[in-house]
């Protein structure tokens, strides 16, 4: 009765909070466990119009060979793992540099300021990005101008699939570098200043304390944000490249979202689409229990 009493007390004292958490519970399980489950069914059915996941016909193991028998999947299966490893070269140092500067500003003024600009292009939806990219690199963009003026021939950027993936991981780089350094930065704040003071006491320059006080604080966070990089290796910005490619750039710029789109809504395969989407998650999870495996290993630290 004591224990029960306890509980109770605990509740009515923590009880916003445990509202909170049921708000979050029912999101997750609305929009992310329910829809894998669906998904999962669906794969093994034949839907169709008109069809619900009860009734819809059951087909097996057919839209997953139908996947692996299909040829046309390998040029977008190609283009998804390239644009993938060059937004992981390309994309995961950068946060980690620019948090690492603006950490070091002598301002505290300034460096509000720096986290606040930084911070801006992430809340542009990517409508207004192709916007900006479209005036800059387009046939009349700015650049086309400036050659133009320096007496070369215009390049239309958007339409040469040499510089579709360029622009596409530029964007992105531009977009989400500075909400990158968020976590960074949370890391930072736990650090003891004293620690800096010493290390100038004992005369170690800008890099020196970077690499003995900075790196060693933000590793966490690095191997945190790798494990789940790796994990979404498969996972390009849908709706950026959907708004970017064209039937130019269509041989570089078709990756499995957009074939999934095309097929699983365009030509009504949903089965197909769903079929699809549970191998990317299957193989999501192994690449982040692996990793996690091999991050413990080398590092003793991981997600879990």
């Amino acid at each position: 009765m004591e224990s029960r009493h306890k509980k109770r007390v605990l509740f009515r004292k923590y009880r916003s909070l445990y509202v909170i958490l049921a708000v979050i519970v029912v999101y997750f399980l609305v929009f992310s466990y329910i829809p894998i489950v669906m998904g999962l069914i669906m794969s093994f059915q034949n839907f169709t119009i008109g069809n619900t996941i009860v009734n819809a016909e059951w087909v097996g193991i057919h839209n997953y060979a139908a996947i692996f028998t299909n040829a046309d999947l390998l040029r977008p299966i190609k283009n998804t793992l390239l644009l993938s490893v060059f937004r992981l070269l390309w994309e995961f140092w950068p946060s980690i540099l620019l948090a690492i500067f603006i950490f070091d500003l002598a301002s505290r003024k300034f460096k509000r300021l720096a986290q606040t600009i930084v911070y801006i292009p992430n809340f542009f939806s990517w409508v207004v990005i192709y916007g900006f990219v479209f005036a800059f690199f387009s046939g009349n963009g700015f650049f086309n101008g400036l050659l133009t003026n320096l007496g070369f021939d215009k390049v239309d950027f958007l339409m040469k699939s040499e510089y579709f993936r360029s622009l596409l991981i530029g964007s992105q780089l531009w977009k989400g570098i500075g909400w990158g350094t968020i976590l960074y930065f949370a890391a930072l704040t736990t650090v003891d200043p004293d620690l800096y003071a010493q290390c100038k006491i004992d005369g170690a320059g800008p890099i020196r304390r970077t690499m003995a006080v900075t790196l060693p604080a933000m590793m966490p966070i690095i191997l945190f944000n790798l494990i789940l990089s790796l994990g979404n290796i498969l996972n390009n910005d849908f709706e950026q490249v959907l708004l970017f490619y064209n039937s130019a750039v269509y041989d570089v710029g078709d990756i499995i979202d957009t074939w999934v789109y095309r097929v699983g809504i365009g030509q009504l395969q949903y089965s197909t689409g769903a079929a699809m989407g549970i191998l990317k998650s299957f193989v999501g999870f192994i690449l982040i229990v692996g990793a996690n495996a091999i991050s413990r290993k080398v590092s003793e630290r991981g997600l879990w």
